[in-house]
């Protein structure tokens, strides 16, 4: 009670405000995980070897003849990354949490913003295991994963806060959804694969790193075969939009969901054929989030909430309907 009474002083988020905390949510969860690939390419995941600590008794990295200052400062700035995602995360729980004081009903956005610094906790804790376990593939690939699903929230977060709270209606045609279902289930396949190729390639975030013991020829024709699924499910779902019809809002988030994943589909084939240039990895797992984004978009056009019902405090709007 005493903790609501002091968000409760808050100045109310205006819809704009809520916008940019919600878009920084998905920058940030997104941001982190390349900001990791970074790490992982210049072979700097062990730069700090302990974790909380960078080395036992030293929050920061030390001149040490094992690990070179560079990879440490790089492995120790992605950790202090970190920071802004809490900040970010914890911003959001306070917008919706002031909604909520005066819009009751908006528990859901409460509980879905929520998921952003639970999310934080769970990555850190992945993160220090992942660092205790020094790097093994398999922990690195749930580390990934677990980004993706909150980049995922983050977008359904943003919709979120630009929509009501009534029992979701369906925007598309009823044979569309367990389609649309599938796409979504492929795109996690696609990334599960991802992971297996990164876990068996040769960027390993650091030189004496076990790697999976499969072939990367093989794991990549998976990863491929998987996309070509992906867009096959997306070309039945624009299939049946087309002879049912759906909003035009709907075809600009299909539209964009062909331009990124054919953009990084390009993408990893260049980088295949080129053996795997640190660069590109980078650039990939960028295009991997900018999948997600898009997909995730297309998911939450695809039903209908009502109208936005907290884009000014209750007074406000009660006023303006002539209720006050």
């Amino acid at each position: 009670m005493q903790l609501s009474s002091l968000v409760g002083r808050l100045p109310y988020p205006s819809q704009a405000v809520q916008r940019v905390l919600a878009v920084a949510a998905i920058i940030t969860q997104g941001g982190i995980g390349v900001t990791g690939s970074v790490v992982r390419v210049t072979g700097s995941g062990l730069g700090c070897p302990t974790w909380p600590q960078c080395f036992p008794g030293s929050m920061f990295p030390v001149e040490h003849p094992e690990y070179a200052m560079l990879n440490q400062w790089i492995e120790y700035g992605n950790r202090l990354l970190t920071i802004v995602v809490v900040i970010v995360a914890a911003l959001c729980v306070l917008a919706a949490w002031r909604i909520v004081l005066d819009h009751p009903g908006r528990k859901r956005l409460l509980a879905l913003a929520w998921v952003m610094p639970g999310g934080v906790v769970a990555q850190a804790v992945i993160g220090g295991l992942t660092v205790l376990a020094e790097l093994l593939w398999w922990t690195v690939a749930i580390h990934f994963l677990v980004s993706a699903v909150l980049v995922w929230m983050a977008v359904v977060l943003l919709h979120a806060f630009g929509e009501g709270d009534e029992p979701p209606r369906s925007r598309i045609p009823q044979a569309s959804r367990p389609v649309l279902i599938t796409l979504v289930v492929a795109l996690f396949g696609l990334l599960v694969a991802g992971t297996a190729v990164t876990g068996a390639g040769p960027h390993g975030g650091d030189p004496d790193v076990e790697r999976f013991d499969a072939p990367v020829e093989t794991l990549a024709d998976i990863h491929a075969g998987l996309l070509v699924l992906f867009l096959a499910v997306l070309a039945v779902l624009g299939v049946q939009w087309w002879r049912g019809g759906v909003a035009r809002s709907l075809w600009v988030r299909y539209g964009v969901v062909w331009a990124v994943s054919l953009a990084q589909g390009v993408l990893g084939s260049v980088q295949y054929r080129l053996g795997v240039p640190e660069g590109l990895v980078s650039l990939h797992v960028l295009g991997s989030a900018l999948v997600i984004i898009a997909t995730a978009a297309l998911w939450c056009a695809a039903r209908d909430r009502g109208a936005a019902v907290s884009g000014e405090p209750a007074a406000r709007r009660d006023h303006a309907l002539g209720t006050a």
